[in-house]
């Protein structure tokens, strides 16, 4: 039998690799393959392989075909600029001893794969797989681990199931596309000469790409795309993508003021941003309505911030929380398509970051497809000066996403790989790069010159067609069109736009804000008390672990001593962390979902929460909240990575997009929510104001000085303060369990009315302390309390004369403290909510002390942070010159807390001799 015929492509070569082996040494192989040896002989058409080829020519040709479809990308022609590609010498017949006349006494099917099917010799074989590999299409993804995966790839590539003609298009609609979208800037360059527009021209074929994965994914089904980007290209795709008036976007050009007034109001900001952060939605429509949204996700400059952003809308979207239990996700419902920069993909760890999250389990979205818009420069930085790797896409490599690389100006070849990535994506549910490489026709921005830096370069990008002229050029070749053709598509595309310039009024093409402010008084009406038979119920069902399964003994005796927590009505047997659980239980009760994440969440930091019981027999796991009967939605928990920017990020976007669901983000440390400083300030508080979104996004943030040194102290309370305004959010510093509790609920009450993130400077030693557990009657009659006055010293109000005001775990300090029963002309109330500022009921406070003589201002942070810079003005205000207002706490300092546990005691405690020496004015 021919060796053809009984063994496959590489297999062949294997097998008589191994049979020179035995040859030279019969005990050099294992058992079982020497007697397969032993009565068997390689044929090759009727003769002994001896008497036709020697076998190192028959490996070397299996070896070479294994380095084409791994190396072949480097020997790829993907620079539309004409750069000589690296090569590898790994894909040379002399490195292998072989010639033309070798390979074409050898049959094709040694080198395998859907090629050996439609050629005969090996040479053929070669140079259909050198067509396929190193032409204008690199595929990059010998990396992936997963063998289906990676020969899923492999036939992709190599068969015609994805190409024109095989899967023909139409090559008159692509040159009418290219001509809009290049006419588009044209016409801008033309009409707006110099002002910014982050133009697509050079990578034009981003749009065509669009096209087709948006057109296949309304094939398969898929309701909603999410689409994120930078700036670059963003008009022409907001255009022509998301069809957004050409009159609207010109009248952005235009940028009127006359006739645009906007009251300028502190409950409700509207500033906008800049046409080229902005997003849009589009229906599409094609002859008859396709149920399929495009949304692009608006984006500052912070470029790549928006990945985790459209993954958490991503999986809020494909994810169903109307039934009790766990959410049930579904990857078909949703395709997050994220467009990168080339110098920001490798340069910008919120993408790593990002890519992290494409295989978890509470992150996954079913797949990404990126598109890298690769234009092979960073600002004035060449690639060898902004990035250690060969190309752009390498970062993708180590989360095993296949790459594919292709030539931005061979359009057949960017919609063949627009069409193999999209159908790896619902083969697998997995991320995948497009890296297309073009160029960049103009500078940075329109008014840049780029030639000051990158000469060469743009000596060759002055002289160089244009996609829509190459284009154009292959289809007259081809007799496809008339020679005026192109030109007479490029001037009506010209003419449309001139019309719709000269016809435009720019304050009527402009939309409106259209964010409506809340029922004034919302916050203040809702009520957030719950019975307690009510919440006893609750409370028993929490405790109720299934049969056989088996607790750590630490967690079964500490669920023992809680279970009589509720018996007392009017006794502080409520923690921290049961207060958090009961909120949570009576929100699903109410039938609002909720989603709760961070890192270590499920056990909480402190291991105070234990939201998720692992058997310690068998690993397998309960969550309670999962298991409540009383619930009417659904419950997730989840630990997130090690990230605080993208996983803040990708809870912002889930928490906008599903604006119903009571969304939390824990940090580990209150301090941690440094690193996602970017998010906060470009998204949580100023979404609202640039784009109209309604985030209501939860954020504990432990906070407080323990001694334990500069990291972990503080929450960094400071800073929301200052980004406060416009009732942009919620800062609270509770320091009770029924404060937490009915904040929780307040906030989930209000997702609907009233949608504000919810920022909680968090305690940790008082999630234990006696003097922060609460009573039954205080949840179930209860409210919300932003100022809590101090009821002892209301006993007799006239005693007093100095008024103390704090907020947080300073207050447990003061009250711990022996002076406080010693000092009765001192009265302490805690200010619980910082943002907005309690104006009408610290106004009561202070009235309510008709001898009083001062007012202090109490904190254990350093004076330049906490909430004294911001608190200042507004009590001064308030007070109106009737007493002096003091300050009493650390210094101003460069570092949060101090670096030894000593230091700490001996500082906190000079805080609180000096808040009650009365003696003394400060």
């Amino acid at each position: 039998m021919n060796i053809w015929e009984e063994f496959h492509g590489p297999n062949a070569g294997y097998a008589l690799e191994l049979y020179e082996r035995y040859r030279q040494n019969p005990h050099s192989v294992d058992p079982i393959t020497k007697a397969y040896f032993d009565r068997w002989t390689p044929i090759v058409d009727g003769r002994p392989l001896s008497t036709v080829l020697a076998i190192d020519k028959i490996m070397a040709a299996v070896n070479l075909a294994q380095a084409i479809r791994e190396y072949g990308h480097l020997a790829a022609q993907l620079d539309p600029l004409g750069s000589q590609p690296p090569g590898d010498p790994a894909l040379d017949l002399a490195t292998y001893g072989l010639t033309e006349d070798d390979l074409r006494s050898l049959p094709a099917s040694l080198i395998g794969g859907p090629i050996a099917e439609r050629t005969t010799t090996a040479w053929e074989a070669i140079e259909a797989l050198r067509q396929v590999y190193c032409s204008t299409i690199g595929f990059d993804f010998e990396h992936i681990w997963i063998p289906e995966e990676r020969e899923w790839l492999r036939h992709a590539a190599e068969c015609e199931q994805f190409r024109p003609p095989h899967h023909p298009i139409d090559p008159v609609a692509l040159l009418r596309r290219l001509t809009q979208v290049e006419g588009f800037e044209r016409f801008l360059h033309r009409a707006f000469p110099g002002k910014t527009r982050f133009s697509i021209e050079g990578l034009d074929m981003l749009v065509p790409i669009l096209d087709e994965v948006i057109g296949a994914a309304a094939e398969a089904g898929i309701y909603t795309i999410l689409i994120g980007m930078a700036h670059r290209g963003r008009l022409n795709v907001l255009a022509h993508v998301l069809n957004k008036p050409y009159a609207q976007i010109l009248a952005e050009f235009k940028d009127p003021v006359v006739g645009r007034q906007y009251t300028i109001r502190d409950d409700l900001g509207w500033t906008g941003d800049v046409k080229y952060h902005s997003g849009g939605r589009r229906a599409v429509k094609g002859g008859e309505w396709v149920d399929l949204l495009i949304t692009m996700v608006p984006n500052p400059s912070h470029l790549e911030h928006v990945n985790p952003v459209v993954e958490g809308m991503a999986r809020a979207a494909s994810t169903q929380m109307d039934e009790p239990g766990p959410p049930r996700f579904d990857h078909t419902l949703v395709l997050p398509i994220l467009i990168h920069g080339d110098a920001a993909f490798t340069g910008q760890g919120v993408v790593a970051e990002t890519l992290n999250f494409s295989c978890l389990p509470g992150y996954r979205t079913g797949g990404t497809i990126h598109i890298i818009a690769n234009n092979q420069l960073g600002f004035t930085t060449p690639p060898d000066a902004e990035r250690s790797t060969l190309y752009a896409s390498d970062l993708a490599k180590g989360f095993k996403i296949p790459i594919i690389h292709v030539n931005a100006d061979d359009p057949e070849a960017c919609i063949t790989v627009a069409r193999i990535a999209f159908a790896y994506r619902a083969r697998f549910q997995k991320d995948v790069v497009i890296d297309l490489i073009g160029y960049r026709r103009h500078g940075h921005n329109e008014g840049d010159e780029p030639s000051f830096t990158q000469p060469l370069m743009y000596g060759k990008i002055k002289n160089h067609p244009t996609v829509r002229q190459l284009w154009a050029d292959h289809l007259k070749a081809q007799g496809l069109i008339d020679e005026h053709v192109p030109d007479q598509l490029l001037q009506q595309q010209m003419l449309e736009l001139h019309r719709v310039l000269e016809s435009l009024e720019p304050e009527e093409a402009l939309p409106e804000p259209e964010l409506e402010p809340p029922p004034p008084g919302a916050a203040r009406r809702v009520e957030t008390a719950v019975p307690a038979e009510r919440l006893r119920e609750l409370h028993h069902a929490l405790l109720t672990v299934p049969k056989e399964f088996t607790l750590h003994p630490k967690l079964e005796r500490a669920i023992e001593r809680r279970r009589r927590a509720l018996d007392e009505l009017d006794r502080p047997t409520i923690d921290w962390a049961l207060a958090e659980q009961l909120a949570l239980a009576s929100i699903l009760a109410d039938g609002i979902p909720i989603r709760m994440t961070g890192q270590d969440v499920e056990r909480g930091t402190f291991s105070q929460r234990h939201a998720v019981f692992h058997d310690v027999k068998t690993g397998r796991t309960f969550t309670p909240l999962q298991a409540l009967p009383q619930a009417r939605a659904a419950f997730e928990i989840r630990n997130s990575p090690l990230t605080e920017n993208a996983a803040l990020a990708f809870e912002y976007g889930y928490n906008v997009q599903a604006p119903g669901r009571l969304v939390i983000w824990e940090a580990q440390y209150g301090d941690f929510i440094n690193v996602a400083q970017a998010m906060v300030d470009e998204f949580v508080v100023s979404g609202r104001a640039k784009w109209e979104h309604t985030p209501s996004l939860v954020m504990l943030l432990p906070h407080g000085h323990e001694g334990q040194g500069p990291d972990h102290s503080s929450g960094r309370l400071e800073r929301f303060l200052q980004l406060a305004a416009e009732t942009n959010m919620r800062i609270a510093n509770c320091t009770t369990a029924a404060q937490y509790f009915h904040l929780l609920r307040r906030q989930a009450a209000l997702l609907h009315t009233d949608p504000l993130p919810l920022i909680i400077m968090t305690p940790k030693s008082l999630l234990r302390h006696p003097l922060s557990a609460s009573s039954l009657r205080e949840l179930s009659e209860g409210r919300w309390q932003p100022v809590i006055d101090d009821a002892p010293a209301r006993d007799h109000p006239e005693r007093v004369r100095r008024l103390i005001l704090c907020s947080g775990k300073i207050y447990i300090d003061l009250v711990s403290d022996a002076r406080r029963r010693e000092t009765p002309t001192v009265a302490i109330a805690r200010v619980e909510q910082l943002y907005r500022f309690p104006r009408e009921e610290l106004e009561q406070v202070l009235n309510g002390y008709p001898r009083l003589e001062e007012v202090v201002w109490v904190q254990e942070e350093p004076k330049n942070m906490g909430a004294w810079d911001y608190i200042r003005p507004l009590l001064e205000e308030l007070i109106d010159g009737r007493w002096p207002l003091c300050y009493i706490g650390r210094p101003r300092r460069a570092s949060p807390a101090e670096g030894s546990s000593a230091w700490h005691m001996v500082n906190q405690k000079a805080i609180i001799e000096r808040a009650y020496d009365v003696a003394k004015r400060y």
